[in-house]
């Protein structure tokens, strides 16, 4: 039971998100997960409710080449929504991370507008409040040839981690507020009256990615597969690798369904099964499908969709450590595959997941160790013979960490990477032109100024200046 004064705070927050016009669904939904915070939930999903996913329960992508055909005919019942509600804050940047430039002069939109268009499906982008308008300006401007339907990921107000109350700082009002994590797609999807628009349209399947990964497109493969069997829900995951472990990963409830549990909600002393890439095999890509007739029926059945939660800690405004420490309130949208009776997974190829979280892999996209296919898709280069995965990269974050700085050191071109194992740089050091890199290199500058490597030089070995 709540006690008098958890009542009273929830009717606080409940005038806040009134006051910004938020609809009832997200104000109800906001409130099941509050009270779940004010009951002592925690969110966390333990080992002893769970088991791994073992290889014989999901399907594998090779093996999905006679649903072609099946996939093309769906096509045009079919969405491909982008979440673009990042800012690339982990990249210095102030602005929606989709509309830095990645390759050949386009951005991630410009990138992805193209895929959508090659495969004549039904383009569609969620917006946060963050990145809205700078899509809106930046879309006008382009004027793709089909034009993408845009709806808005809502907001949910910080609660101060002492005494669960709704967060105030009158510097900056917005920074109240907080993205509810890409789960909220799906109340959005509801609540802009997008989805009933969809189904009106003979739309019926959703592929649904991150705006960041350019390895993400719809396959006909994967979209025959997921229509023709008529899953309500499929998730597209991948073998873990050591650099994988921070993934959320696939696994089996007691309850015998599929449930996706993410680092936030591993119990700290259960972090080391959570990493152990032999145990938990499968990490989520956050490439979804869903069926949305299923979703719709769900929702109105449901009223809200009650996703397993994340309680997020963070300070209050997220550039200054001396602010009050919060509470996000934040759900996964691949968490909804616990929701869905005989959802589905596939183990794809790496080839289908290629995010650019951080500089690091920025380089690695920006360099001859990617192009693009004929159909837009990113794939590694077929001349790298030295071996079929990205180059591993790793940039000292003082001098690449953001992309001013990583733009400047690299302003007279990328460096070939098509022969290139792995590349750590560490200190102060810039590129000019025309420059390869071959093999395992590490490059390291430990005088106290900036080091050169001269134009068209071949790196081989490790340099140390």
């Amino acid at each position: 039971m709540h006690n008098s004064k958890s009542i009273g705070t929830l009717s606080a927050f409940i005038t806040k998100m009134e006051r910004k016009h938020l609809p009832r669904i997200v104000i109800d939904t906001f409130a099941y997960y509050y009270e779940q915070l004010v009951s002592g939930e925690t969110g966390m999903i333990h080992n002893k409710d769970i088991q791994p996913v073992g290889s014989d329960e999901i399907e594998e992508f090779e093996e999905l080449r006679d649903y072609r055909s099946a996939g093309e005919n769906a096509l045009k019942h079919s969405v491909r929504i982008v979440l673009n509600g990042g800012l690339g804050t982990s990249m210095g940047l102030t602005g929606p991370k989709s509309l830095i430039i990645i390759k050949e002069g386009q951005s991630f939109l410009d990138v992805i507008l193209q895929q959508i268009i090659h495969r004549g499906v039904q383009p569609a982008i969620m917006n946060s409040f963050h990145t809205h308008n700078d899509t809106l300006e930046v879309l006008s401007k382009i004027k793709p040839e089909s034009e993408p339907l845009l709806f808005q990921q809502h907001m949910f107000p910080k609660v101060l981690k002492h005494g669960l109350g709704p967060a105030k700082w009158s510097e900056n009002p917005e920074l109240e507020w907080n993205p509810p994590g890409h789960g909220d797609v799906y109340t959005a999807l509801y609540s802009s009256k997008m989805l009933e628009r969809l189904l009106d349209n003979k739309i019926n399947f959703a592929f649904i990615s991150n705006s960041d990964n350019l390895g993400a497109s719809i396959d006909p493969s994967l979209l025959g597969f997921f229509s023709k069997n008529r899953f309500p829900f499929m998730m597209e995951v991948a073998q873990k690798t050591p650099a994988d472990i921070k993934g959320g990963h696939l696994a089996r409830h007691q309850n015998g369904s599929l449930i996706l549990r993410e680092s936030a909600q591993c119990p700290k002393n259960e972090m080391n099964a959570f990493q152990d890439i032999k145990q938990y095999r499968y990490f989520n890509t956050n490439n979804i499908w869903v069926n949305l007739s299923f979703l719709k029926d769900l929702l109105e059945k449901q009223k809200i969709l009650k996703l397993p939660v994340i309680f997020n800690p963070k300070t209050l405004d997220p550039r200054n450590t001396e602010s009050p420490e919060i509470i996000q309130i934040e759900t996964a949208m691949g968490a909804a595959i616990s929701l869905f009776k005989d959802a589905a997974a596939v183990n794809v190829p790496r080839s289908r997941f290629f995010p650019v979280k951080k500089c690091n892999d920025l380089l690695a996209v920006r360099s001859d160790c990617f192009v693009f296919s004929a159909n837009q898709n990113l794939m590694i280069n077929p001349k790298r013979t030295i071996n079929t995965e990205a180059v591993k990269v790793k940039l000292d974050p003082e001098y690449f960490g953001r992309i001013d700085l990583f733009d400047h050191r690299f302003k007279s071109g990328i460096p070939s990477l098509v022969d290139c194992e792995s590349l750590t740089v560490i200190g102060d050091v810039r590129f000019e032109g025309d420059i390869k890199i071959s093999g395992a290199v590490r490059i390291e500058n430990t005088q106290n100024r900036q080091a050169v490597i001269k134009e068209g030089s071949v790196i081989d070995k490790d340099l140390v200046f």
